[in-house]
Formats: C-alpha cells, structure tokens, sequence
C-alpha cells in the first residue's frame, strides 16, 4: 500500500470528504465542511510531499506535473474508495487536494433528493442542468439520477468526465465511462464523437466553455437526454452563464435553442446540519413550463423566480424556500441558512430567535 494510501483510508474511516496536503503543513481532512488537521500527523516538507504524491502516478503523469504545476486524475483504493485528485503547486511547493469518491452509489431515496429531481431520471430529452458552488455534492447529485435511470430503463449512457468519479455497474442500462486524457483529448471531441454512439444520455462532467455548451445544446436539440454541470447559483444565473459564454452576434440564437431545450436546472447547496454531525442539501428546482421557453428567448431572467413559485404544484421550489423549510423542520440553524439566503430579511427574525 503507498504511504498516502494510509491517509486516504484514515479519511473514510473519519467520514471526511477531502484530504488537504501542502508543503508546510500537516495533513487535513475537511469533515462536515470543516477542515482539521489529523491528529499524531506531522508537518510535510516540498520533498516529503512530493515524494508521497509521485508514489501513486505514472512517470508521463509526474512529468505533467512537474511541466505545468497541475495534475487531475481518479485514484483507487479496493475496497476503501475512489478519489478524485488535484495536484498543483503552492507558494510553499507542492499541494494536494483528495475529494472521496464512495464505491457504492448513494440512492436517490437514501440521498433524500425531491421527487422532482428524482423525476428527471424519466425524461426522454433535454438539457438538464446541476449546479452549485465546488463541493456542493453535484456529483452525488447527478450519480443518484443515472443510477436511477440504470434501474429502471434500457438506454445507452455515455459518460464524458475529468476524471471518471463515480463507476456504475452494468444493470437495465449500457454505461459507457469516458475519461478526458485517457479516452478521449477533450470535451469537444467526445461530444462530437457521441452522436455516432447511439446515445440516449449524455453526462457531461463539466461545462466549463463555449465548445463544450454550444456541443451540449445541440446534442439536446437533437433529442438527447443531456446532463451537465456548472459552477453557478441559482436557476436564473445559470441561465445567464450559459447565454454569456457564447459571443454576443450569438446570443439571440443561443436563448433560442437554449428556451426549447431546457428541461430543468437545479440547484444545490450543502449547509451544516443544525446538530453539528453532518452537511444538509438545499435545493432550487425550476422545471420547463410553457412559458420558461419564451422568457428565456426574450433575456427576461428576473421572471424566472415568478415561475418557480407557480410550479410548487409540479415541485419547483426557490432556494429560499427550501432553505426556510429547513430552518423551520430544525434540520438547519437559521444563523447558517440566512449565509446562503438571497432575501436575508427573510430569516433575520429566526435568527433573532435562536439561541
């Protein structure tokens, strides 16, 4: 076993989501989104880390660090978990960052996801959209959905990652695992490449340029099931990204295509559970109705939180008002659900009168 390997099992056994490496410093896990530092653990020098990190690479990956200062890939530990690594370089010299992966796929029952997210698994087409800030558990999120899908249809799924996170069994479904750098050069490439596989889904690891959204928009519009994921808050901003990635002669196609492809956009957030011993999700959810598509069209962004309040009925919610029933069910503390709320004033009275 390499010595980090030791590190990475100490992290599963603690119920922590990531390990913290930096030269300089003593190892960290960040457990219900706090980090602290590993007890009986002593301060890494850049040679000892370093020497720690190269342990578990290969030699062209090492020297892909050492040129460029990053490295992302996947790391499996049989029977422990598998991870998700980043190594970069630091002030002080080498750092890394370990985000567990766990083996078995968490059921979207067991996740407690809304039913309307749940839903998604049956759609037949569209883009749909997870989001939220880095370590919100979009990953978590979307894994529940295919899996959910791997039970209940037969469809091809074709997975296009950087890396590969969470593997799934072949069960109803055929799941394709594509990983950018392995199997593929790129985001672009493997979306141009999918429509050739007789793809029913596409799982877009990240949406992260114009290539790769123009790509997923048309692989929607073509009758595929799209998921992809952003680094946004909230449905309306998300919305703006996407329209604000392409140049601006354009943007008037791009909300065209955009306003009949949508099918859904959640958004996530991880709060501290109001007992202190785990994280709690939060979820905005906004649905295609038949006037989404023209409020897009038009660049009528503000109207989108009147949509989510008249699709309570069908399960959009507003983030506020999810994170309100939480404070209110006593699953959140007030004080940590007014950090994230977007009308403050809103719970400044709960906080008021919470201990």
């Amino acid at each position: 076993m390499a010595e980090i390997d030791r590190l990475l099992t100490h992290l599963k056994d603690e119920g922590g989501s990531d390990l913290h490496l930096a030269a300089g410093l003593e190892p960290r896990i960040r457990r219900s989104g706090r980090l602290v530092p590993i007890a009986s653990e002593q301060r890494l020098n850049d040679p000892e880390l370093r020497q720690l990190l190269e342990e578990i690479v290969g030699e062209q990956q090492w020297e892909a660090y050492r040129g460029c200062g990053d490295l992302d890939f996947a790391h499996a530990i049989p029977g422990v978990a598998r991870f998700r690594a980043n190594y970069f370089t630091q002030q002080n010299g080498a750092g890394a960052v370990f985000r567990i992966i766990p083996e078995d796929i968490i059921p979207a029952d067991a996740l407690g996801l809304p039913d309307a997210i749940v839903k998604l698994a049956d759609l037949e087409g569209g883009l749909v959209l997870v989001t939220g800030p880095t370590g919100s558990g979009k990953s978590t999120t979307l894994a529940a959905i295919i899996h959910q899908i791997n039970t209940t249809h037969r469809k091809h799924i074709v997975t296009i990652e950087d890396p590969v996170e969470f593997v799934h069994q072949n069960r109803e479904c055929v799941i394709s695992h594509r990983e950018v750098g392995d199997h593929t050069d790129g985001f672009g490439g493997a979306l141009r490449a999918v429509i050739r596989q007789d793809a029913n889904i596409i799982l877009v690891g990240e949406m992260r340029d114009y290539e790769t959204i123009s790509l997923a928009i048309t692989a929607a519009e073509m009758g595929s099931l799209v998921f992809g994921t952003l680094h946004t808050n909230g449905a309306a901003k998300t919305i703006d990204r996407i329209v604000d990635a392409f140049p601006a002669d354009e943007q008037s196609q791009v909300r065209i295509s955009l306003g009949e492809s949508l099918a859904a956009v959640v958004s996530q957030l991880l709060l501290p559970t109001a007992d202190g011993q785990g994280r709690c999700a939060a979820h905005e959810i906004l649905l295609r109705t038949a006037g989404l598509g023209n409020v897009i069209r038009e660049g009528n962004t503000p109207m989108i939180s009147s949509i989510l309040q008249g699709g309570k009925s069908v399960g959009m919610q507003s983030m506020d008002d999810c994170l309100m029933a939480l404070v209110e069910s006593g699953k959140v503390k007030a004080r940590d659900a007014i950090m994230k709320a977007h009308d403050k004033s809103r719970f400044e009275p709960l906080v008021a009168a919470q201990p």
